[in-house]
């Protein structure tokens, strides 16, 4: 009779074990389709974004449009009615393009008398008064380079012309296996004596649109000009030189560096109603390249991470931990935005067992990537699976992976790291060109970026994934 007693005791207490846990899940799907539902609706994101895009415009760091971005994004935060907006004061660096450039072949029988479509590279120093023109030498690696060697290369413009590789699905993997050459390119080259440095485009579309990107120097070498020609120029140049032998451009670019400006970091928040000083984090970058609107590198994330705080409040939900927006200056050349974050949460004490980063423009969401220490990964990502039957009815993925570079800094905190990620085919297309404007922006596309978002901090905040 005990045994009988107990056994129906034990199954008594799995059916509603097994009876719970759906209603938790049900729970869990009803708020997310909430969720959902009020941001395709009621949305802010798109107004947001248009209003940066066309009425503040480009925002380089130290830019009068970096600052009008900060001005901006604080007064909408403001009308949120959060627990507390401020801004985060952080020295940026401060450089000019000027006029705009010239890059011209001359004398070629293929190409004739042409200008390139060029950028200069973030960062990189003027030409000498009247401009630098030398024969062209092409490489395409780093070991091409060393074999072409000092003899060959010294006073010449090295190009460096290694394309994305177009057979990488995921389009981030084929622009880190490029993206070196034209950091590294201008330091490289100069040790073997090169007077200046032409990049391909880091682009997988044939086009005429460079792209610009920040590049690094080398203090024991000449620091020597750098800008990028577009895919189409790349080509042509590349053909003009294997048909002729020999290639003659004159450069002039009028950038310069000017002393570091005093910028801010945007931050709102809605404080926790449990553990207010554990601490969630939605944000993007403020900054942007100064060509373009920069409408997805970075206005999309910014404005979908902004939405995420106007969603919660205006779907009463109380946050057990706090919630916080931070919308980051300085990530195209310098991370001095996401290091003085870092910094000052370590200064204060503050735990931050979340932090998501939207960075990859504002197409057709698709999942989210998680990073944390190596030690840590593993337990987080096994609580993160539970929520996989959640984002599958909207064709969301979760897996390990990276984050986002602001965040980054704050990885020594031990917490939960993510990237946002949307459809990336097309980003490569416009990120850091003239080509990134408010109009390839689709507002349900953007929306719906923004409610994956919000969708996953409740989730995170909800069962305290991160600690």
């Amino acid at each position: 009779m005990i045994r009988l007693a107990l056994f129906l005791f034990v199954a008594f207490t799995l059916s509603v074990k097994v009876e719970a846990q759906p209603s938790v899940s049900q729970t869990d799907a009803d708020f997310l389709r909430r969720i959902y539902t009020h941001t395709l609706t009621d949305s802010r994101a798109y107004p947001w974004l248009e209003h940066l895009s066309l009425k503040v415009g480009h925002r380089l760091s130290g830019s009068t449009g970096a600052d009008k971005a900060v001005t901006y994004t604080r007064a909408m935060l403001d009308t949120l009615g959060l627990d507390s907006v401020w801004l985060q004061p952080v020295m940026v660096p401060h450089w000019e393009r000027g006029a705009p450039e010239m890059v011209r072949v001359s004398g070629s029988k293929l190409l004739g008398n042409q200008n390139l479509p060029a950028l200069a590279l973030g960062g990189s120093v003027a030409t000498p008064a009247g401009g630098i023109t030398a024969d062209v030498v092409e490489v395409s690696s780093w070991e091409e380079l060393e074999g072409v060697g000092e003899r060959n290369i010294r006073g010449k413009i090295v190009l460096f012309n290694r394309p994305m590789d177009p057979t990488r699905i995921r389009t981030f993997e084929a622009y880190g296996g490029a993206v070196d050459q034209r950091v590294h390119g201008a330091a490289r080259a100069s040790k073997l004596g090169a007077v200046a440095v032409l990049v391909r485009s880091m682009g997988l579309r044939a086009d005429d649109f460079p792209h610009t990107g920040t590049l690094r120097y080398d203090s024991t070498v000449t620091l020597i000009p750098a800008a990028a020609i577009s895919t189409n120029a790349a080509d042509q140049l590349s053909q003009a030189l294997r048909e002729e032998g020999k290639v003659r451009v004159s450069m002039q670019l009028n950038c310069r560096t000017l002393p570091d400006v005093m910028s801010y970091n945007v931050i709102g928040e809605i404080r926790g109603s449990e553990n207010p000083g554990e601490y969630i984090v939605v944000g993007g970058h403020l900054d942007s390249w100064d060509v373009g609107h920069g409408a997805h590198d970075d206005g999309a994330g910014c404005t979908q991470s902004m939405d995420v705080l106007r969603t919660i409040k205006h779907l009463g939900y109380k946050p057990r931990h706090t919630i916080r927006c931070v919308l980051f200056m300085n990530e195209e050349n310098g991370l001095r935005g996401g290091k003085q974050y870092a910094a000052e949460a370590e200064r204060k004490g503050e735990y931050h067992l979340f932090a998501l980063e939207s960075d990859a423009g504002g197409f057709t969401p698709r999942g989210f990537t998680f990073d944390a220490e190596e030690s840590r990964i593993a337990g987080f990502f096994e609580r993160i699976e539970t929520f996989r039957e959640l984002f599958e009815p909207y064709g969301l993925t979760l897996a390990r992976g990276g984050s986002g570079a602001d965040i980054s800094p704050l990885k020594s905190q031990k917490g939960l790291l993510s990237g946002y990620q949307p459809d990336s085919q097309r980003y490569f297309d416009v990120h850091h060109t003239a080509a990134d404007t408010f109009d390839t922006v689709n507002k349900r596309e953007l929306e719906l970026g923004a409610a994956s978002m919000v969708a996953l901090v409740y989730l995170i905040d909800k069962y305290s994934v991160g600690k």
